[in-house]
């Protein structure tokens, strides 16, 4: 019996009412159905579960709590929320590890909660996921419509792909401000994975409002490092730069990598959270462009989560799956999807790097 016959019998037996009730009178079918059964209510409360952390965020909970627990009163009061219920959410925050009940009865930050104080990084996703959920009010039309105008394509204006429509600050400053308030997070992973001791001349294509940069130049501090964005963006990158008092190691400029000429002689380039926005065509032309200012057998350096991430593929796929199809553009990518993008545009010598939240980046190092 071949696998797909194997599948097609699971799938009978899992889809048979009869089958379902005489395996809950077997104990370890019992335990089996109680997973699945579970895994099932996850999928339909998920929603809920969002909207509970979203809730503790706009109510700043967190913030409220981080200096310790507090009864549900004062805390409702200070919150401007009825007490009965807000008592209704910090028992469903519990529920999630977001907040924990005290034996008295007080509440303070639970597991979850705790990691999200001085987090501004995963504070700002989960208000911009609002954006994303009322993408997702009507899905099947979000699948069916390929040239629906979302919320999320207004956000990302570059994912459109419309050279003939030059983009100003008022139409990059939010997603700029959103990629620049994660980056420091990514930054420590990519740069736990890849060293820059050997190299002199570092170019950021896609660097944005400059986050990984200053952090590469405040770790390697012989780095000349040069930022490569739009203009609008570039702009945004100068005052940032600049208010790292780092304008003297990092420039900045304004350019569609995609399309015009780079600044050449590097000796590594980095695409950090750029080609999993884009279709292949664009990808190449980034890659391409990668590949130009590069001296020979200099290094490029990939980072963005990836489909096969260990222990965090299924996650990666199902969320950005969907989310950079409400972008218009792009899709997460396997390893060896990745390997054969770069190997097209002429890049070998790929070594996937080891990060210690692959959730997060997955990084992937290739010559010229």
């Amino acid at each position: 019996m071949g696998r797909d016959a194997l599948f097609d019998v699971r799938n009978r037996l899992l889809g048979s009412a009869r089958f379902r009730k005489l395996a809950q009178k077997i104990p370890v079918f019992q335990w089996i159905a109680r997973r699945r059964a579970q895994a099932l209510f996850r999928l339909c409360s998920g929603f809920i579960h969002s909207q509970v952390l979203l809730a503790c965020v706009r109510l700043q909970l967190f913030k409220r709590l981080s200096s310790g627990a507090r009864d549900v009163a004062s805390i409702a009061a200070e919150a401007s929320v009825p007490e009965e219920r807000m008592r209704q959410l910090l028992r469903a925050a519990d529920a999630l590890e977001l907040l924990e009940e005290r034996p008295d009865g007080r509440y303070g930050l639970g597991v979850l909660g705790a990691a999200m104080t001085d987090n501004p990084s995963v504070l700002a996703l989960v208000e911009h996921h609002t954006m994303l959920y009322d993408d997702l009010r009507d899905p099947v039309e979000l699948f069916r419509n390929p040239r629906a105008t979302t919320a999320m394509s207004q956000l990302w204006p570059y994912a459109s792909g419309d050279p003939a429509r030059p983009l100003g600050t008022d139409d990059v400053a939010d997603y700029t401000d959103l990629m620049a308030s994660s980056q420091a997070m990514i930054a420590g992973q990519v740069l736990d994975a890849v060293s820059f001791r050997d190299c002199r001349r570092l170019l950021d294509i896609g660097g944005g409002a400059g986050a990984f940069a200053i952090e590469v130049a405040r770790r390697w501090p012989h780095l000349d490092i040069t930022i490569a964005d739009l203009p609008a963006v570039a702009d945004i990158a100068r005052q940032h730069v600049a208010d790292a008092g780092l304008q003297d190691r990092i420039e900045v400029v304004g350019v569609d990598a995609s399309q015009d000429v780079l600044p050449g002689g590097f000796d590594a380039v980095s695409l950090v959270r750029i080609l999993h926005d884009h279709d292949e065509p664009m990808a190449l032309s980034l890659l391409a462009a990668a590949k130009t200012a590069l001296d020979d057998d200099g290094r490029l350096l990939v980072a963005e989560p990836m489909a096969d991430a260990p222990g965090a593929g299924a996650l990666i796929s199902a969320y950005f799956n969907v989310y950079l199809m409400a972008m218009g553009s792009g899709r997460p990518r396997r390893f060896d999807e990745l390997a054969e993008l770069l190997g097209k545009a002429g890049f070998g010598k790929l070594e996937r790097r080891r990060t210690t939240v692959p959730l997060i980046t997955g990084v992937v190092v290739a010559r010229r």
